[in-house]
């Protein structure tokens, strides 16, 4: 899991934001921000997407489909348990160096939030970055409108704007941003969900949209670390990751009309050493026929479902990853145990 992660959430579109938006924090006449929805739902091409996943030889489902209601409850158990270490290891390197990343940054930057959900780790710098332009980035337009509403309640905040769009698939967002400095954010150790080479792509696009002189990206990354502890990670002793993998079945029950039952199933965690890392599954208990838009899958005791895939890196291989998208010189923290890597990449040649 990631703390900002690429996935699809269910989320009130953008007509439904002002009752998604309490009362208290609606926009005044003139409105505190603006939000441009980009996000064009095809519910008949992504349906054929999941349906496709569900049939192919290995099965798949993509983990932008974990965050139904019931799964954004249980994605925010998860970052409390013992064993998930990402979350709390990330705020204590930038709370110890958020005075010298800032200083490197430099102020008055167009913030830009890859993710932004309830847009507070950003706020957390809003006193020391003091960002001229703050645009927030999220599939969940409801998300947005809520997290514009409350900064807009600061002291001098800055110009609010927001861009409703599933940058997973593409990153585009020339058409929010102006001609300034630009900090990209990308926190939470989302760039895992990614492959290698999507991960890589999605680096180039970040850095084909820093055209400006001191740009670049803030972006946090998990590291390779012990095997038992990756995969207590993404298996708590709790449980809680296990219902938060078995809940995507009930989701995909309600998009695909299907007949998944949570209790033929179980979920797994394990560590892919040759890939580098941590993939979920759901394994069937027993065999299992499924209904999915009329059509029937069969599966196998001990068949499994791919769920989602979290990459981990070494400093060496990032840093890479890093040069290959057209970043120039870098700058890491890191904690006493390298858990966890902050990266700042600036966009070489600007």
């Amino acid at each position: 899991m990631a703390q900002v992660s690429p996935r699809r959430q269910q989320c009130a579109p953008l007509a439904a934001i002002a009752s998604a938006v309490p009362e208290t924090l609606a926009a005044p006449a003139q409105a505190a921000w603006t939000i441009v929805d980009r996000l064009q739902l095809d519910s008949v091409a992504e349906r054929e997407a999941i349906l496709q996943g569900l049939l192919a030889p290995s099965a798949y489902l993509a983990p932008k489909l974990f965050y139904d209601s019931l799964g954004s409850i249980l994605y925010e158990a998860i970052v409390e348990t013992e064993e998930y270490y990402p979350t709390r290891t990330e705020h204590t390197i930038v709370e110890t160096h958020r005075a010298e990343i800032a200083a490197i940054i430099g102020p008055h930057r167009q913030w830009v939030d890859l993710g932004s959900g309830d847009s507070r780790k950003a706020e957390r710098w809003f006193d020391t970055i003091r960002p001229s332009r703050y645009v927030a980035v999220d599939i969940c337009a409801s998300a947005i409108a809520r997290a514009l509403a409350r900064l807009a309640g600061r002291a001098a905040p800055p110009e609010l704007v927001g861009v409703v769009t599933d940058f997973s698939s593409a990153l585009d967002v020339r058409h929010a941003l102006i001609s300034a400095p630009t900090l990209f954010h990308y926190p939470g150790s989302s760039i895992g969900n990614f492959t290698p080479r999507e991960a890589l792509d999605f680096l180039r696009a970040v850095r084909d949209h820093c055209v400006v002189r001191g740009s670049g990206l803030l972006i946090g990354v998990d590291t390779v670390k012990d095997r038992t502890r990756l995969v207590a990670a993404y298996d708590d002793s709790l449980g809680v990751t296990a219902a938060f993998n078995l809940n995507v079945l009930r989701h995909v029950n309600r998009l695909l009309e299907a007949d998944f039952d949570a209790r033929d199933w179980r979920h797994v965690a394990l560590f892919n050493e040759e890939e580098s890392r941590i993939e979920m599954h759901l394994e069937a208990r027993r065999p299992v026929t499924v209904r999915l838009l009329g059509r029937r899958r069969c599966f196998q005791a001990g068949e499994r479902i791919h769920t989602e895939n979290s990459y981990k890196y070494t400093e060496d291989a990032f840093r890479r990853l890093l040069a290959d998208a057209g970043f120039g010189s870098t700058r890491l923290w890191t904690d006493a145990a390298r858990d966890f890597f902050v990266f700042y990449a600036e966009a070489s040649g600007r």
